[in-house]
Order: structure tokens, then sequence, then C-alpha cells
């Protein structure tokens, strides 16, 4: 393990190490596999909350007694009309999530927790437009393979970008790490990031 690290980081995503790398933060990776199963009538808020909390718990547990360094977790969801969307399933269901996202506005609820001698978590809300897509857009988008694990069935970080007419919250925070909420976090644990 790297003994120079800040944290230590409950996730496997790509998206989320870049991120937080951006902000120079130095971390050990520690994958956690947790039931992220949507429990009836919880709130997308509460949800993403509870996840990102239940990851970082789990992580923090996991190293056993007292670890030097917090543990952060952190989980997104793409929501519309009220409903969490996931992760597309196969092709015909990536298409369809593409299809109800177009021309209209949803909501990406991301949290962010640390667990260490104490618990902190953050929520942050995000709402994006998409322009009307067309079903040969959708096919060809879905071909390049980028939507396949991605909350929503996109990546506002790639080819999706062009898709989006407006955002309203965190650019960060869509891609499944919300930084201001983050930054907020590591200085509340004594974690400079400036």
């Amino acid at each position: 393990m790297n003994s120079s690290a800040d944290l230590f980081l409950a996730s496997s995503s790509p998206r989320r190490r870049d991120l937080l790398a951006q902000l120079g933060i130095r971390f050990t990776l520690l994958p956690i596999e947790i039931d992220e199963a949507h429990r009836p009538g919880e709130a997308a808020a509460a949800y993403v909350r509870r996840l990102a909390l239940d990851k970082a718990r789990a992580g923090w547990a996991s190293l056993g007694k007292s670890p030097a360094r917090p543990v952060l977790g952190a989980d997104t969801a793409v929501v519309i009309d009220g409903e969490i969307m996931g992760k597309p399933q196969d092709r015909i269901h990536g298409l369809e999530m593409l299809q109800r996202l177009s021309g209209r506005s949803h909501q990406v609820q991301s949290a962010v927790a640390l667990v260490g001698h104490h618990e902190a978590v953050r929520v942050n809300c995000s709402s994006v437009t998409f322009r009307t897509l067309s079903p040969a857009e959708c096919e060809a988008y879905w071909a390049t393979g980028e939507p396949r694990d991605k909350a929503g069935g996109y990546a506002i970080q790639g080819l999706a970008a062009t898709f989006i007419t407006r955002l309203e919250g965190s650019y960060s925070g869509v891609m499944g790490l919300p930084l201001y909420e983050t930054a907020e976090l590591l200085q509340e644990f004594a974690i400079n990031v400036l």
C-alpha cells in the first residue's frame, strides 16, 4: 500500500480516480462490492447518500483496527420522472434510456462520503438537458461502447457532451464525483486540496 496516500478510495471507477487525482489527492484504491439495490420508496438523494456511506463504511471495516487514513465512497444516479435509471442492461435497454432522455431535462444525484474516526457525507444535485436525439444517433452512440457501464446510459465527459444543451450544477458531479463537495469533506478531515 502507498504509505504516502491521503486516503483510501472505495471505488473501481476510472472517472472517480481521475477526478480525485485532479485535486492532487494521493489515494490507495480499495475496490468494494456492496448491495446497490434501490429500496422501495427511497428517494434518489437518500439512495446515493446511503450507497456512498455504505461503500466508505465497508472500506473502513475491511482495513481492520483504526486505519490512519479515511475511506472515500461515492455514488451517482440519473433520475427522470422520479425514477432512478441505473445502467443499461443491454442494447435495447440502452437505446430506450437514450430516447427517454432525448429532448428533456433530468437530474443527476451524486453523493460523496468520508469515513474515518467520524463520518461525513455531501450530496449534489445537477440538472442536465438533452437535445432531441434521432434513433440513428442513439444507435451510433450505443455502437461506440461508451454508454454500456454508465448511470443513465451516457458519459458527459465523452461523446454524449454533444447531446447536452444545458447543465445546471456540477460537471464533475455528473461525471461521478462532485469536486466542490469532495473538497469540503477533505478539509473537514484535515486533508488539504490547495
